[in-house]
């Protein structure tokens, strides 16, 4: 994925000759040619985080095809070298063996051949047999964006951290071909082996309103056949970073590429170029046709299931042979404006990485931050059998609220309380439902759980909170992540960012995930089952003035079962 997701917030855009906003959120093909190759003066502390991904200043975005390697984690990801806005990309390279503590190394592709001379934008890296690594990642070859795929190989397989790459000059592999856009053509995946002697990559591309999920098979990895029809597609718009793996239907372990048998399922995800998110669906793939079909458990569409419901983005999953697990990441963009990204020197964070396997529904993903984060927790505070009232605010003493890990079991005595849900909410997505009956607002059963990044007199606060409502035959769960009032600055995109949740209430219980570092709240619904990233910048509750509550501003009581909270120390960051 290349400049047609630099995302800033509530600048004016050219896109194609037409200025667009969507959900707050600018995409933008525009190059901010005045900020590109700025270097950072000062990097600004403020709202750094602790301990998530990021380099030491500058602009990053896609995570590039992460891989574990003769024991070593790589993460290759867009970065620019020269300033704090989208340009100037090459693939930054770091190194780690716990994806938490990370050394940087020297970029590891870079534009400089006729192949990719105007950009080398996003792809992803193959295990070949003899152990031999290979990177694919989209090449751009002229101003007007034609893109085309190319591939890079280590130039020494015995260093142990793969130090240096080389682009061979029989570049580019792939090209955009007859019928085929070809400035809409980008993000090789992963290939995987088939049983016919073939290796497989997708492309992600759209053809007038369809996203595209172009199939290309190779015999010997370097000559590539176009399928006669994509693995899948459907009317989204563009198709960037797709990702397409295995998940077993009996275990939560991972299972690498190019298994085909078993018990499995398939997931086919992708980022949407239209409205900024992505979506999954879990599926059957025919190999012997090469046809993917999405199970009929969930839209297969703009509303479809989504990895994360807030700020998260070009998101790509490895198999990570050493602990039997696949592991995703995202990327998670600022929500403030290009000119505060230069003036404080970064933008972008990777956010946590997660183990992903298949829910025993067989309908949709779990995830969960990766275990070595733990590793990281420091100082405790718990809480237990705590009642909450309506309009309690429960402060949580003793930890560093602005770097905090923080566990909660919620239970309540009845379903009773819970809203009726409007039929006609139906057709209104979750995020719309947020805005509509936020953290304030009087309910029934909820609205409760967390707030975070809060100032003392709560001026400044990100609420992370549940709200249960009784539709026909079920309850439904809302989980909200509300940016509303996380600030008092006024030149911020601050989305209610929500996701409904398909959990079992019989035992009339809820528990929450919040991972709070400075200017990202990242969290965890039910087990992983429904996950939401906020990006916030509070004035008032920064450093040592931040605070930790729990809450209730529903009629029903509340009782915190147990909740555990950690001060989470920095790692080595690059």
């Amino acid at each position: 994925m290349g400049i047609s997701m630099f995302v800033c917030v509530l600048v004016g855009l050219v896109l194609y000759g037409t200025t667009t906003i969507i959900n707050g959120v600018e995409g933008s093909h525009k190059v901010y040619k005045e900020y590109k190759s700025v270097p950072a003066v000062e990097v600004k502390q403020l709202h750094r985080t602790g301990f998530h991904f990021q380099p030491k200043k500058h602009w990053i975005n896609d995570p590039n095809r992460p891989m574990y390697y003769n024991g070593i984690y790589h993460l290759f990801y867009q970065y620019n070298p020269k300033g704090a806005v989208w340009g100037n990309i090459v693939w930054a390279h770091s190194v780690s063996t716990d994806m938490i503590n990370w050394k940087p190394l020297d970029p590891a592709i870079y534009p400089s051949k006729p192949f990719d001379r105007y950009g080398c934008w996003s792809g992803s890296a193959t295990i070949l047999p003899g152990n031999r690594p290979i990177i694919l990642y989209t090449g751009i070859v002229d101003p007007n964006n034609t893109q085309v795929q190319n591939y890079a190989v280590p130039a020494n397989y015995s260093d142990p951290y793969l130090q240096k790459w080389v682009k061979p000059d029989n570049n580019p592999l792939v090209f955009p071909g007859v019928g085929v856009n070809g400035t809409a053509f980008r993000d090789p995946t992963t290939a995987w082996w088939g049983p016919d002697g073939h290796w497989r990559i997708i492309v992600g591309s759209r053809r007038k309103h369809r996203g595209m999920a172009y199939l290309y098979r190779s015999r010997d990895f370097m000559s590539w056949t176009k399928a006669q029809h994509p693995l899948h597609s459907a009317k989204t718009g563009m198709w960037e970073c797709p990702d397409f793996y295995p998940v077993s239907m009996d275990s939560e372990n991972g299972l690498e590429t190019s298994v085909m048998k078993g018990n499995i399922k398939h997931v086919l995800k992708v980022s949407l170029d239209l409205t900024r998110y992505e979506y999954y669906t879990v599926g059957t793939y025919f190999h012997e046709k090469d046809r993917y079909v999405p199970d009929n458990t969930s839209v297969d569409g703009l509303a479809g299931l989504r990895y994360d419901y807030g700020n998260f983005y070009a998101s790509k999953t490895f198999f990570d042979a050493s602990k039997n697990r696949r592991i995703l990441w995202g990327w998670a963009n600022e929500s403030d404006t290009a000119s505060e990204d230069v003036n404080k020197g970064w933008a972008g964070i990777q956010t946590i990485p997660r183990k992903v396997w298949l829910d025993k529904s067989g309908k949709q993903l779990l995830q969960w931050p990766i275990e070595e984060l733990e590793t990281l927790r420091g100082k405790n505070v718990h809480l237990n059998n705590q009642q909450l009232n309506l309009g309690d605010h429960v402060e949580i003493k003793g930890i560093a609220a602005a770097q905090a890990d923080v566990e909660v079991s919620f239970s309540f005595a009845s379903l009773d309380k819970a809203e009726p849900f409007d039929p006609s909410w139906a057709d209104m997505d979750a995020q719309q439902l947020c805005s509509h009956m936020g953290s304030t607002v009087t309910g029934g059963l909820g609205p409760f759980g967390l707030l975070t990044l809060a100032s003392a007199n709560l001026e400044e606060y990100t609420p992370v909170f549940f709200r249960v409502f009784k539709a026909k035959d079920k309850h439904v769960v809302l989980m909200c992540s509300d940016a509303t009032s996380s600030s008092l600055k006024k030149e911020l995109y601050k989305p209610s960012f929500s996701g409904f949740v398909d959990v079992d209430l019989t035992d009339k219980k809820l528990s929450l995930r919040s991972l709070i570092d400075h200017s990202v709240v990242e969290s965890f619904g039910p087990g992983g089952k429904t996950c939401i990233t906020s990006r916030v910048y509070p004035t008032l509750a920064v450093l040592g003035d931040c605070h930790l509550f729990a809450f209730n501003n529903g009629t029903e009581t509340i009782t915190i079962e147990k909740l555990n909270a950690w001060s989470m120390n920095n790692p080595l960051m690059n």
